[in-house]
């Protein structure tokens, strides 16, 4: 691994959208799948969350799939991806569940709703009142309003306790979980110009998604987990 290649986040950007054009169909269909998954957090904040993130991570082993295809090894299946990605995406996304609900339990302690904390796992919000009053954008915000909160929390997470790249170390080199954040943590610092703009990049996309374009907030968990195999790749996997 060349450490002294700087890259630019235009890179990432431009590889990440001609990424998507290799396989269009699947992305496609991915993404109406984390459309319907994401709907889970109108009965349940803690099992929205747990999904989204699982969702997430689990693209990215859908983005190694799809880049095995198109290259000149043996190809995977499908099925292998989701097996290859799923137990460690099911960890995260528990990790992100424990720490939001840490948070969570805490806040509604020191504004007296203790009888609240229970409303984190179950809270059935699918009602008349909710669904007849609103539009469809309204709809949109109200449905994937929490997604978006959700997709920042883990970014930030992520970044602050492991690095942006050690997901996809731990499934694709099977680094343990502190060779995964020394790596990526000295990558993250090498490439910390584009890291940050990308970072910036996501987390400004997401609030936008959160007021603006809610519809396109399955988009944004589809190109969160190409972005983060695409960087992977560029830094990890060079020829």
């Amino acid at each position: 691994m060349n450490i002294y290649r700087k890259i630019k986040f235009s890179d990432w950007l431009k590889k990440s959208l001609l990424f998507i054009r290799n396989d269009p169909w699947l992305w496609l269909a991915y993404t109406l799948f984390v459309a319907l998954i994401l709907c889970l957090g109108r009965a349940s904040y803690a099992l929205g969350i747990f999904s989204a993130v699982v969702s997430l991570f689990v693209g990215v082993g859908i983005a190694k799939y799809s880049d095995l295809k198109h290259s000149d090894v043996a190809s995977v299946g499908f099925v292998w991806a989701i097996k290859k990605s799923l137990p460690l995406a099911i960890l995260a996304g528990m990790a992100i569940v424990f720490c939001w609900f840490i948070f969570s339990a805490l806040a509604n302690i020191l504004d007296g709703h203790v009888e609240m904390i229970t409303y984190f796992f179950f809270d059935w919000q699918y009602t008349p009142e909710n669904l007849n009053r609103l539009d469809t954008r309204e709809i949109a915000i109200w449905l994937y309003g929490y997604a978006n909160i959700a997709l920042i929390f883990t970014l930030l997470m992520f970044v602050t306790f492991a690095s942006w790249f050690s997901y996809p170390l731990m499934l694709f080199k099977d680094y343990t979980w502190s060779q995964a954040k020394e790596a990526g943590k000295q990558e993250s610092g090498v490439q910390k110009e584009a890291f940050y703009k990308m970072l910036a990049f996501l987390i400004f996309e997401a609030f936008l998604c959160a007021v603006i374009t809610p519809l396109l907030t399955p988009v944004l968990y589809v190109l969160t987990s190409i972005f983060m195999f695409v960087s992977y790749k560029t830094c990890f996997e060079r020829s």
